[in-house]
């Protein structure tokens, strides 16, 4: 099947039409570089674009300079189409924004497209639907070329693309029904989104008064003399993890165990169920050994929380330590305790570097943190409750991103029925 196929069931009075017979188009060259000899102006770059599909006078624009041609050529005007012609990444290739705002100073930058559509053929509104629409977003991604550190569509090819063009008043019932139907839908994803952000701080804050105040929401509390622990259940004692821990410095003989890496979002997983692409050593001979519930902690990056506990035995890097656990704590408790976003903050105290992002945690400044120890079998409850509870987030959080991406498929299939005519927004309206 053709990409192009859809151009067969256009309705009757629509026609099919190149976009350089409706539009004209220019890549900018404004580049941000500011010089003495040019007019200050104000910038709009890749990233507006990218993350706004109206281009209002509110949004931030970068302050920038310009010559007097490259503002006549590139200032933006009222219903001009912006794409994204270069970029880092594929999909991001082509990306619209139309322009709603705009004033006497605000130019287009550099890897950006300008379409400016001619007023007695195509609607600027429109045409932003248009390249939303994936029969027309196809052949911007067919026409994508791969450079050596950017994707790029080819001028030629903007305008080569064959648009739907329906007659001018039916141009701006289907872009003000669009308006209307995505609005709606948008502010259902917005809701969604809010709801996702919602569900991550109550996972953090049920770990965080869980591992440090317990689960029995009537015990009596004591002031544990820890600026970060604060509050803690009166039973509990409070230890200097020097008692807690022992260092563990064992090395592989062959490199052949299980390779794991540490993160502060993950903890500790194997290397190969990671997409890790940085550079890998020839050899994983003398690396650390860790064995099952042994914590490990990244030292460089244990400043932004990278550690957690080993969930099977493997080697680590030699940049690592390996702690063992007394018979005091239990690893699973340990796990969810380390990995609190107050203990990272904790640990940068007994870290060591002269730069925030060069801070490492050595043994003997990890051995200088205290922390909160109720009995082993409290422990235990409180890693239960803990996997009982964000189990249950978890299925929320699940199947509220499965709804977002319902609401974006079903957004993205109204916008490409609705400009190639299979669908009637009059009966629809």
């Amino acid at each position: 099947m053709s990409h192009l196929d859809w151009l067969k069931s256009l309705p009757n009075g629509w026609e099919a039409k190149p976009l350089r017979a409706m539009a004209d188009y220019s890549v900018s060259n404004v580049d941000k570089i500011p010089a003495d000899d040019e007019t200050p102006v104000r910038l709009c770059n890749y990233s507006e674009v990218y993350n706004n599909e109206f281009i209002v006078l509110h949004l931030d624009f970068m302050q920038a300079t310009a010559t007097e041609e490259e503002i006549r050529k590139f200032r933006l005007a009222l219903h001009d189409v912006i794409i994204t012609k270069d970029s880092e990444s594929w999909d991001d290739i082509g990306v619209p924004a139309l322009v709603r705002q705009t004033d006497d100073d605000l130019v287009c930058g550099y890897h950006l497209a300008i379409i400016r559509p001619r007023r007695d053929r195509m609607a600027g509104p429109f045409l932003l639907r248009c390249l939303q629409a994936k029969p027309v977003r196809v052949q911007l991604e067919l026409a994508a070329s791969d450079g050596v550190t950017r994707f790029g569509v080819p001028k030629s090819a903007i305008g080569a693309l064959w648009l739907p063009v329906p007659p001018l008043a039916e141009q701006h019932a289907v872009a003000d029904y669009l308006d209307r139907e995505t609005g709606r839908l948008d502010a259902l994803i917005s809701a969604k989104e809010l709801l996702l952000g919602l569900l991550t701080e109550k996972r953090k804050a049920l770990i965080t008064l869980a591992v440090t105040r317990g689960i029995d929401t009537h015990c009596p509390l004591r002031d544990s003399g820890i600026p970060w622990l604060g509050r803690i259940p009166a039973h509990w004692r409070t230890e200097r993890s020097k008692w807690l821990f022992r260092q563990r410095d064992q090395r592989s003989e062959t490199g052949e165990e299980e390779l794991l890496t540490v993160s502060h979002l993950t903890g500790v997983t194997p290397r190969s169920a990671k997409d890790v692409n940085m550079f890998e050593a020839e050899t994983t001979e003398g690396y650390k050994v860790c064995h099952k519930g042994d914590l490990v902690i990244n030292t460089l990056w244990a400043w932004m929380g990278a550690m957690g506990v080993a969930p099977m035995t493997g080697i680590v890097s030699p940049a690592y330590h390996v702690y063992q656990p007394g018979s005091e704590i239990d690893p699973g408790y340990v796990d969810v305790l380390v990995r609190l976003p107050l203990f990272a903050q904790e640990v940068t105290r007994y870290s060591k570097g002269v730069w925030s992002s060069r801070l490492r945690l050595y043994p003997e400044g990890f051995f200088e943190t205290v922390l909160p120890v109720p009995s082993l079998d409290e422990q235990r409850e409180i890693v239960r409750h803990i996997a009982a509870e964000t189990s249950r987030l978890n299925d929320i959080h699940s199947a509220t991103e499965r709804t977002i991406a319902l609401l974006k498929e079903r957004r993205a299939a109204l916008i490409a029925a609705a400009v190639t005519g299979q669908l009637d927004v009059g009966s629809t309206a």
